[in-house]
């Protein structure tokens, strides 16, 4: 799988692209390979503030739950109701339809600290 190099990542394997003031979030398909097949998926509603580092939300698969982490700082403009139907596509399109959150950003510097797609392809190969 080859990664967006559009896109920033985070080491707990969430990405981020960046339009303007606005920043679309997801995992990364390392994220769902780990997880196996994604049953349900728990977003907060628009309008709640997500931290940076902070847990937004959460993944189930058959395997385990495991939290979703905020790579930057802002407020939820948009959740992806697909997933609320069909969590399932986030096996299928991680980097694509199957996107998290939409959330207005706080400040675009907090981009700086997450690592390009390069290094995070070095960083998964590492683990």
């Amino acid at each position: 799988m080859s990664y967006p190099e559009n896109f920033k990542y985070t080491k707990e394997h969430e990405w981020v692209s960046l339009d303007g003031d606005h920043g679309t979030i997801g995992i990364t398909d390392h994220a769902q390979e780990e997880l196996g097949d994604i049953v349900f998926v728990d977003l907060p509603k628009v309008g709640t503030a997500v931290t940076k580092g902070q847990t937004f939300g959460s993944v189930e698969s058959v395997k385990a739950v495991s939290d979703i982490y905020s790579p930057v700082t802002g407020e939820v403009s948009a959740i992806n109701e697909l997933l609320q139907k069909s969590p399932e596509k986030l096996n299928e399109d991680p980097h694509g339809d199957a996107w998290l959150i939409q959330v207005k950003l706080a400040s675009t510097s907090e981009l700086n600290d997450l690592m390009s797609a390069a290094d995070y392809q070095k960083y998964i190969g590492a683990e």
